[in-house]
């Protein structure tokens, strides 16, 4: 299927590795251009090269951390004067560490908050001017299936991501018809962040071996594996796509269905 946005512009946070390269790399196969983002340079010049081999578009780096108001800034003026444009923006971050309800210091709550909501409503105010142009652009953010089922001994995530998605179903309503504005909320996947926790639940004794802390993993999935990292990138690419122009507000869950809420 042709999405139709070959020649746009997007932005993807935290896109050296995990589901935001794989954002990056749905979206530059299609033909946009992109600039990708994280603060290990080597990881981020590695992640670029990955997507070159796929993309029919530009792809540009920018170092910068993302509880950085400035760096956030930057990111956006390099995007616009690189490609004259800002057609989508995706927005991503790194997990805060994981604890328990009474040991997250008053510095964990504030430090959390900032990575993971003042992080997105600073790129919205930044490129919301950019977005609006021509005929309109897409705001899609990458948060957690933890914000419709709390993750025990991961207070943190759990609580403060809730926050993303009111601030992206607020947008979907002020901001349109000129913007759209959804998320997605992506269950376990094979990403590097997961493959690392289960490593560390066998090197701990809690698995004797990595079959058994995967099959354990994916117990509770009905699909019976871990989600592939395209796969929640290729729903970003449709959701920054004019294929979707009536999804609009949405929180989507990508999880093989093993959260057991229907709402």
């Amino acid at each position: 299927m042709d999405l139709d946005i070959r020649g746009n512009a997007a932005l993807i946070t935290a896109s050296s590795s995990g589901l935001g390269k794989v954002s990056a790399k749905a979206l530059a196969r299609e033909g946009v251009d992109v600039v990708i983002n994280g603060r290990d340079e080597k990881r981020l010049e590695d992640a670029a090269t990955e997507i070159e081999a796929v993309a029919t578009g530009t792809v540009i780096t920018q170092p910068g951390d993302l509880t950085d108001a400035d760096d956030v800034e930057t990111l956006v003026e390099r995007t616009v004067s690189e490609f004259g444009r800002l057609d989508h923006l995706v927005t991503s971050a790194g997990g805060p560490p994981r604890m328990g309800p009474l040991d997250a210091t008053e510095e964990d709550w504030y430090d959390t908050f900032d990575l993971l909501v003042m992080s997105v409503v600073r790129l919205v105010q930044h490129a919301e001017p950019h977005l609006a142009a021509d005929s309109g652009g897409t705001i899609t953010n990458i948060t957690s299936r933890s914000v419709k089922r709390a993750n025990p001994g991961n207070v943190l995530s759990s609580s403060i991501r809730m926050a993303v998605v009111g601030f992206e179903k607020t947008l979907s309503r002020e901001l349109a018809p000129e913007i759209r504005a959804n998320a997605v909320l992506p269950g376990s996947h094979e990403t590097p962040r997961v493959t690392e926790s289960l490593e560390r639940s066998v090197e701990d004794g809690t698995y004797d071996r990595m079959e058994n802390a995967l099959a354990d993993k994916t117990s509770s999935i009905p699909v019976d594996r871990l989600g592939d990292p395209m796969e929640t990138g290729d729903l970003v690419a449709y959701l920054s796509s004019p294929r979707s122009g009536f999804i609009n507000g949405q929180a989507i869950v990508v999880d093989g269905g093993s959260m057991d809420s229907t709402f």
